[in-house]
């Protein structure tokens, strides 16, 4: 029997687990999934020593860059973007890293642009983020990065972000952790007031379902998009990885 599962810290909300067991179970395929939950990356090693039956795992916050120096391999795609999300691990335990987050947001996002989505501000500039970078620009869509420090390639940080800013930047996406379950209040800290009926707002969490950054877009006439379609794309994507490799 193979194993599966998804590496990350703090992931009892996870969607994979559940998503997985399912469909595991509806096609009857002899195989588990679990939460590989770790303090820290050091620990990974020892986690594929222990289970030496894991065939291929999703990785999650805070791990997608952290586990590059572990992997053997890296697809073309996951070397450009700098994280990934997906491992295969082969009958002679290599590892190999790729990225199908960035296919499940092209697929999500698609529905709801419109001719004048020409440019997005990113909220975070962690592994998620990078996903998204890469695809907005195979998009052609022009973006910036928002963070909590000034670096380089950033253009604003929160305290910087101006109403005329925001208006600016008709998709706004937030891929950090901010407002998931249980910190359900909190919300990435922009100039709301900024958001119109012509702003498409994106959040990666999708538990809860409609986080704060959400709603508050909504409330402006924004279109809104959770994560869970993205999450579903990118696990379909990730299941044909591994599939191809079992």
């Amino acid at each position: 029997m193979s194993r599966f599962g998804l590496l990350g810290k703090n992931i009892a909300y996870s969607f994979s687990r559940g998503y997985f067991k399912a469909k595991f179970e509806a096609e009857q395929l002899p195989f588990t999934y679990e939460n590989f939950d770790l303090a820290d990356i050091a620990m990974f090693p020892k986690l594929l020593q222990d289970h030496p039956d894991i065939s291929g795992l999703n990785v999650t916050i805070p791990y997608k860059e952290q586990v590059l120096p572990y992997l053997d391999k890296l697809d073309k795609k996951a070397k450009k973007i700098g994280a990934v999300n997906t491992i295969t691990i082969n009958s002679k335990g290599k590892l190999k890293g790729y990225n199908t987050d960035c296919y499940g947001f092209k697929k999500s996002l698609q529905p709801f642009l419109k001719k004048h989505h020409k440019k997005a501000l990113i909220l975070g500039t962690g592994g998620a983020s990078k996903a998204i970078a890469y695809t907005l620009k195979k998009m052609k869509i022009k973006f910036d990065y928002v963070s909590r420090t000034p670096k380089v390639n950033v253009k604003f940080t929160y305290d910087e972000l101006t109403v005329k800013d925001i208006q600016n930047y008709k998709i706004i996406i937030n891929c950090t952790p901010v407002g998931t379950h249980p910190e359900v209040n909190s919300c990435p800290e922009i100039p709301y007031d900024g958001i119109t009926d012509q702003h498409l707002l994106y959040d990666l969490i999708y538990n809860p379902e409609e986080t704060k950054f959400l709603r508050l877009g909504k409330s402006q006439g924004a279109q809104i998009c959770n994560g869970l379609k993205m999450l579903e794309f990118q696990a379909e994507k990730a299941w044909k990885i591994w599939n191809s490799t079992l």
